[in-house]
């Protein structure tokens, strides 16, 4: 019998939540079954399925056609089929700089024995085996509780590329394939059919959360230091479900694989830098296959991290939004590349790059003008017009007001086809450095010294400069900053619920990467996005599940988001990039800057389980059905709909008060059993904010304690979010939650309550 798909299949993802048996081979059997009663043989069933899921939850993805997806949402224990679709990426000194220095001798590092015995799994574009970073030296036995496995593949040997400090590498394509419409696997674009990584960005990512010491890393001639991960003798598993065609593309169907498998093998952490495009899928819509299968490993007390995605610094653009992820912004560290710039008056000015060749000596110095109503036109980097510019043998300066990378690669490109020697580029202030070349520097002003510079080439008959190579200088006077790019809240979905979370370092963040990335040097590479601030949480997760290997989830975020830094270390303003750049609130870095070795002894913790993400879901509306599906028992929401306002997380944000609203929380003590905790509160400007009891009393058989928060409003007419904090505080600990409030005196909807 000859079987065939029919030409308009496409990749559903039936999803069946919870599941009902222990036993995957009986699940992934009803599965095939379902299959066969529409398509009428098993034959055609086998052939049209691309994945059982059957570990972490109950679900499959099959090509099928729309009218046998509609039939197949009609059968029983289905409680939706989408269609599957693409996710994308999200792309040393900051451990130091976060108080990890493995010199120090006493810090949450010594304290876990580096993260050993701890899994961390990556969904991600797979991993370069052979970097330094993943050497093994010193580990002892793979930990028991590791039930995955290597897989080969295309020049990826299983025996002979992992070892005892990779243990884990799959990859998962055949959603992809099912889906994709591009040319894949091209000269220009080419991949492995294996765990091998092309991008360098799975790579670069497990380098940030797990690698192994490597000392004395230099890149591009910049010393650097050492090379390691958050958790250095943790083990890691690569799930490799991105493949390389523009931006890195993941099939949803491919992705929630990879959470079935990770959550069977027995990861302790997992960690996703990957998003996917505004405006979101809704709370109670499926095809959030990063929701999905996050809730499951969450279910079984396995933490997932995810990345607040790369759109900022624009208003409700976070992603990964659901209350059961920890969610990551961006910042920069306390490093930079000062390189300065000499103009021919002798003014030295100091730009940014990355820039290690051979000085350029005083030589020509130009900005396109042309003749006409326009004349700074020509000057723009993202299209400059250099007919009229001598640039042969000359730096060009231009302007641009985007702010990512695009218009300084741009400008080098006509810059040095041209024959330029050099780029200075005035944008607005950013800390994202990319290296043009060590033959070729391309430096960074803001406009205010972008400006200078034009003065002085307007005003001189043969202006010149000189271009000296950069230096590293790190600590202070560094100040640290939410990147610009960093997505930022409002969360878009749910605005009770604050996201991100938490900022963690991840701007020029160096790390292990793939010989195919354009951006590597002996071994090494310096990126920035949220993909890498995601993995700087992700180690500090392994070191705390080493360290209380009972806390769940929750625990663990609480932790981090109570104690995290809202100065840098140095105590100093962290500020938001922007324009303008401004003092960063809550939107922007949650809680604040991760301080690890505080999260380790937090005092106090707002704990969720699932009964809590259950009241969630109904405060957001999914029917009684789909929760009870979803959680694998019956479940009924009550009544009354919940607030929620009341869902116990370490934030309030209240983005709609009216008239005076109470709360609820409650916090478990985790440090010393007779502790007795105060209240003290900065409330938003206008805001009134009470607690109840004020005085919390702690000891042998009192370990949660319930309280309330009555929050009312001065202010007379609708205002933006104003910012303010909780803390209590027993004289050693501070357990601080954000506070965010918008008042609203004209409501723009309503939800029936």
């Amino acid at each position: 019998m000859i079987r065939t798909v029919h030409a308009n299949s496409k990749v559903h993802i039936v999803y069946m939540g919870e599941k009902h048996h222990h036993d995957p081979e009986v699940v992934t059997s009803l599965h095939h079954d379902m299959l066969a009663s529409v398509f009428g043989c098993k034959e055609a069933a086998y052939d049209s399925m691309v994945y059982s899921y059957k570990h972490g939850f109950s679900g499959f993805a099959a090509k099928v056609t729309e009218s046998q997806a509609q039939k197949i949402a009609e059968l029983p224990g289905v409680i939706r089929v989408m269609p599957s679709h693409f996710y994308s990426l999200q792309t040393t000194r900051s451990w130091d700089y976060l108080g990890l220095s493995p010199s120090s001798p006493t810090n949450l590092l010594h304290d876990t024995n580096l993260g050993d015995g701890i899994v961390i799994g990556l969904l991600d574009t797979g991993i370069w085996p052979e970097s330094k970073v993943f050497n093994d030296e010193g580990l002892g036995p793979i930990p028991n509780q590791w039930k995955g496995q290597c897989v080969s593949g295309e020049s990826f040997n299983a025996s002979a590329d992992c070892n005892k400090k990779l243990i884990g590498a799959k990859w998962y394509i055949d959603g992809f394939l099912a889906e994709n419409k591009q040319p894949f696997n091209t000269t220009d674009s080419p991949d492995f059919l294996s765990p091998r990584d092309v991008f360098g960005h799975g790579t670069h990512t497990s380098t940030i959360a797990g690698g192994s010491f490597v000392y004395n890393a230099s890149y591009r001639g910049l010393g650097l230091g050492s090379v390691r991960g958050g958790a250095p003798r943790a083990r890691l598993a690569m799930y490799k479900v991105c493949w390389n065609v523009p931006r890195g593309q993941c099939s949803s169907a491919d992705i929630l694989k990879a959470f079935d498998d990770a959550i069977h093998d027995g990861v302790d952490v997992i960690s996703v830098s990957l998003g996917t495009q505004l405006p979101l899928f809704s709370e109670v819509d499926d095809r959030d296959t990063i929701s999905i299968g996050s809730f499951h490993a969450v279910a079984k007390g396995i933490p997932v991290v995810c990345g607040a995605a790369n759109e900022g610094p624009s208003a409700y653009t976070v992603e990964n939004t659901a209350p059961w992820i920890l969610t990551v912004a961006a910042t920069t560290i306390d490093r930079s590349f000062p390189t300065p710039i000499t103009l021919g008056n002798n003014l030295t000015i100091l730009g940014q790059a990355i820039f290690a060749g051979k000085e350029v000596g005083f030589t020509g110095l130009v900005y396109p003008e042309n003749p006409g109503l326009i004349p700074s036109l020509a000057g723009v980097c993202e299209s400059l017009l250099l007919n009229n510019t001598p640039v042969a043998g000359n730096v060009v300066l231009c302007f641009t007001t985007v702010a990512s990378r695009t218009p300084v690669a741009t400008a080098v490109s006509s810059v040095r086809a041209a024959g330029g020697v050099g780029v200075i580029v005035a944008k607005s202030p950013g800390d994202v450095l990319g290296p043009c070349s060590n033959e070729f520097p391309c430096i960074e002003v803001d406009y205010e010294l972008g400006t200078q510079i034009l003065f002085y080439i307007r005003s001189t008959r043969s202006p010149t400069v000189k271009l000296s190579p950069s230096a590293t200088l790190v600590g202070k006077p560094v100040s640290t900053k939410v990147a610009t790019f960093s997505s930022r809240g409002p969360n878009s979905i749910a605005p009770a619920i604050l996201k991100p979370d938490i900022a963690a370092p991840g701007v020029s963040i160096l790390a292990g990467s793939s010989p195919y990335d354009s951006f590597m040097d002996g071994g090494f590479a310096l990126h920035s996005g949220t993909s890498m601030a995601t993995p700087h949480v992700s180690g500090i997760v392994a070191l705390l599940k080493a360290l209380h290997s009972n806390w769940s989830p929750a625990a663990i975020r609480s932790a981090l988001v109570t104690t995290a830094w809202k100065t840098d270390p140095f105590g100093e303003p962290i500020f938001a990039e922007g324009s303008p750049q401004k003092v960063a609130n809550p939107f922007d870095y949650g809680g604040g800057l991760v301080n690890p070795n505080k999260a380790a002894d937090p005092g106090l913790i707002y704990d969720m389980g699932t009964e809590d993400y259950i009241k969630y879901l109904c405060a957001v509306g999914y029917n009684t059905s789909a929760i009870s599906q979803l959680v694998g028992q019956t479940t009924a929401c009550s009544m009354v709909k919940p607030s929620v306002l009341d869902v116990n997380l370490p934030s309030i944000t209240i983005p709609n008060l009216r008239e005076n609203i109470t709360l609820t929380r409650s916090v478990t003590n985790v440090g010393p059993v007779n502790s007795v905790y105060k209240a003290n509160i900065d409330p938003p400007p206008g805001i009134s904010v009470a607690v109840m009891p004020e005085t919390l009393v702690f000891n042998s058989t009192i370990k949660t304690i319930p309280f309330t928060v009555a929050v009312s409003t001065t202010h007379q007419v609708n205002t933006g979010y104003y910012f303010g904090s909780l803390t209590w505080t027993d004289g050693e600990h501070l357990v601080t939650s954000p506070i965010s409030v918008r008042t609203q005196i004209i409501q723009y909807y309503t939800d029936g309550n």
